[in-house]
């Protein structure tokens, strides 16, 4: 199973926006703090731009957010970047012969509408300041060696 940490690197990249903005943030020096590579820093800022949440222009390294970071929430940078919006997936190669094969996938459907809507609207309500104090806030109870 394929894990997409899409979401968690958005949110890294708006987290380092805030906690650094006096460092070094092109795509390379925000790849290494995620440990990824900087085309993929470089296309989740273009899906942050394209939903306003980051502001930067071509051959500048220096993007700033679109909103104040208590304003933007999980939610709206889960529905920023390009990837599968479903959180939760049902199998679907079960054998339709069988009673439980048969029925699985309708009912699974129907209770993971009901986890995702949930989870979206938590979601709603953790902004990325909350984010950011809980790095500070860790970051402070931390001890670097």
């Amino acid at each position: 199973m394929k894990y997409s940490y899409k979401l968690s690197d958005a949110i890294h990249i708006l987290t380092y926006l805030i906690v650094a903005p006096n460092e070094d943030l092109s795509s390379k020096a925000i790849a290494a703090s995620i440990e990824t590579n900087p085309s993929t820093v470089r296309s989740l800022m273009a899906d942050l731009k394209r939903a306003g949440l980051i502001r930067s222009q071509q051959g500048v390294s220096a993007p700033t957010l679109g909103a104040s970071p208590d304003q933007i929430t999980l939610l709206d940078v889960y529905q920023a970047i390009n990837m599968d919006h479903d959180l939760l997936h049902v199998d679907p190669k079960t054998n339709p012969q069988c009673i439980v094969g048969g029925n699985i996938q309708a009912t699974l459907d129907a209770a993971y509408e009901e986890v995702q809507a949930a989870a979206f609207q938590r979601m709603q309500t953790i902004t990325i300041q909350d984010i950011v104090d809980g790095v500070l806030k860790r970051h402070d109870t931390t001890d670097f060696k």
